[in-house]
């Protein structure tokens, strides 16, 4: 067996033919292997095309500022493979990692092997890790859609699917129906299913009537306000008044929030949240790539850092800068995988940038800058330059930059990663990294 977690990594990435395979039948054979069952402590389990990174870490942070024990699981990483899975408060250790990797892969080479994704590796170990820990609440991000995720195999005490849009269609389809359809396969008769968009297709909410579970709708059966520097979350049949605005950037930031406070709400009253714990929470989450802001030194740009790889996603990041207007000016930092719109993202916050440097991303649904520029060029109408790397386009655009401008990374993990890597460096508000 593999001794090293690097060498672990790569070995999950060739045990199973294709990177991406939507089924749950392999990981259901290897938990009955393992003598698995569903968890006895409650589980949310947070779908969405966007947003859904963020809820998930409202819900960890708010439910640890009260005293829980959580058990985090999120994907895909930024920089370190053990941000995927955090056991009350922090990462996973190598250690641990190992241990139950060894565990999986005695079960999966048990008489007929079964061959399982590098995803699923991940998430079973997750499961396992939150077992033995004995966490109080699991917190699950699905990693994509949800009916045939990995997550999906622990039924979910709540259910939440924060957003619907176009993305990964290749696998979840090619309308919004669709795509909705797959995403509520999290849901379960008799629990709970927030939906924490105002415009939602209705088929979600109809395929919660038809399972069975609680449909609880943002703006119909919960919702909030913001006056006055401060916020009200409102409820089903209760208010939480006088709450602080979320640590994490951006209008959107205040749905995710009250998205989470929703789902909290239906675990009462098993866990109960008190609102200074909620205020805590909201003031100490922390999520890098999510409009994640690196204030200059003097002299120098403003960092911001958005994960955002779809077209909703690039309207969202668009929405915030403008939000935010500066004195200088807006150079973007782009790389997008081969399988994404990239000219979709390009024609959402084109109106925001004013020159733009696209950069090559490596791997198995990577591009090359050229590619890039070839897909988004008609797109932009100001200057762009290629360059051979994230390291590189953003080493040119601070070159290019001065006092008072600001460069957006963004595009895909695999470049606000690399680029986070670049700013630590280059001792950029390394603190903020």
């Amino acid at each position: 067996m593999p001794r090293s977690l690097e060498q672990w990594l790569v070995h999950q990435t060739q045990v199973h033919p294709h990177p991406i395979d939507m089924s749950l039948e392999r990981c259901k054979q290897l938990l009955h292997r393992l003598d698995w069952r569903q968890p006895t402590v409650p589980v949310i389990t947070v779908a969405g095309t966007n947003g859904k990174g963020s809820v998930t870490a409202y819900c960890t942070a708010i439910l640890t500022a009260a005293g829980y024990r959580v058990g985090t699981f999120t994907s895909p990483h930024l920089r370190d493979y053990r941000e995927r899975i955090r056991l009350d408060g922090r990462l996973v250790t190598e250690a641990e990692l190992l241990e139950v990797f060894e565990r999986i892969e005695a079960a999966r080479i048990l008489a007929d092997e079964i061959s399982l994704t590098y995803f699923e590796y991940n998430a079973l170990a997750a499961f396992l890790l939150f077992e033995t820990t004995r966490m109080d609440v699991w917190v699950l991000e699905v990693g994509l859609g949800g009916r045939l995720d990995a997550v999906n195999l622990v039924d979910a005490t709540v259910a939440v699917v924060v957003s619907i849009a176009l993305d990964h269609q290749e696998y979840l389809g090619t309308t919004l129906d669709a795509i909705a359809r797959e995403k509520a396969g999290v849901f379960r008769p008799g629990r709970s299913a927030v939906l924490g968009s105002r415009d939602a297709p209705p088929i979600l909410e109809s395929i919660a009537t038809a399972v069975g579970a609680r449909a609880k709708r943002l703006g119909r059966d919960f919702d909030y306000v913001r006056a006055a520097g401060r916020w009200r979350y409102l409820g089903s049949g209760r208010e939480r008044v006088g709450l602080p605005p979320p640590a994490l950037a951006g209008d959107t930031q205040f749905a995710n929030a009250a998205t989470a406070l929703a789902a909290l709400e239906e675990l009462e009253p098993q866990l109960n949240v008190a609102d200074e714990a909620v205020a805590r929470g909201l003031q100490a989450v922390r999520l890098s790539g999510r409009f994640q802001i690196i204030a200059p030194a003097d002299g120098q740009p403003t960092w911001i850092l958005d994960v955002a790889h779809n077209p909703a996603a690039a309207m969202v990041l668009a929405h915030n800068l403008r939000a935010m207007p500066i004195s200088g000016r807006t150079y973007a930092v782009c790389g997008v995988l081969s399988d994404k719109d990239a000219a979709g993202i390009a024609a959402a916050i084109r109106d925001c940038i004013d020159a733009w440097w696209l950069c090559s991303i490596e791997g198995a649904r990577g591009t090359s800058a050229v590619q890039l520029a070839e897909r988004m060029g008609s797109e932009i109408s100001v200057p762009v330059t290629q360059a051979a790397d994230i390291a590189a386009a953003c080493a040119a655009a601070a070159a290019a930059s001065r006092g008072g401008d600001r460069i957006v990374v963004f595009g895909s993990f695999s470049t606000v990663g690399p680029a986070l890597d670049w700013l630590e460096q280059q001792q950029i508000s390394a603190a903020d990294c």
